[in-house]
């Protein structure tokens, strides 16, 4: 007599359980990831300890997402700022999230929104490279290596 198969409920609900974490677990890819393009960093003054990343961040995705944190590899800190002008005095002012449309694309430039690095490790010198990390609410990471210079890069 051939045993009968017997189903494995610990196993069954194991694997359950499992794929429905990996599924939550998973980026949000469908969301379509956030495009980083023009990325730059200002060149140091002097032996200045503090820098700023400009940027665009596309959202090709159906679904708002935000920039919610920054860091870079040579930076002690790194903040997104909006600079303001009050009394015609400009100041830079701590955002605490970039919201990035369906669609849409927004621009951090000279005189707005920045990433603003502070404790910079040693200068930064034109024609380097800084390792940028972008943290979005639903895409998570986004990794870009960003030219150093005193003026956006060429298109």
């Amino acid at each position: 007599m051939v045993p009968e198969a017997r189903p494995r409920p610990a196993r069954t609900a194991a694997g359950a359980l499992f794929v429905g974490w990996a599924a939550l677990a998973a980026p949000t890819a469908g969301a379509g990831a956030p495009a980083v393009e023009a990325s730059w960093v200002r060149a140091s003054i002097g032996s200045s300890t503090v820098s700023a990343v400009y940027l665009t961040i596309t959202n090709r995705g159906g679904v708002a997402d935000r920039l919610v944190g920054a860091s870079a590899d040579r930076s002690g800190h790194a903040m997104i700022h909006r600079t303001v002008v009050e009394d015609g005095m400009a100041r830079m002012r701590h955002v605490g999230a970039v919201e990035v449309p369906p669609g849409a694309s927004v621009r951090f430039e000279p005189g707005g929104l920045h990433v603003m690095l502070t404790g910079v490790s040693t200068p930064l010198r034109a024609g380097e490279e800084v390792v940028v990390t972008l943290t979005f609410e639903r895409a998570g990471e986004v990794t870009v290596s960003a030219p150093v210079g005193n003026a956006p890069p060429p298109p």
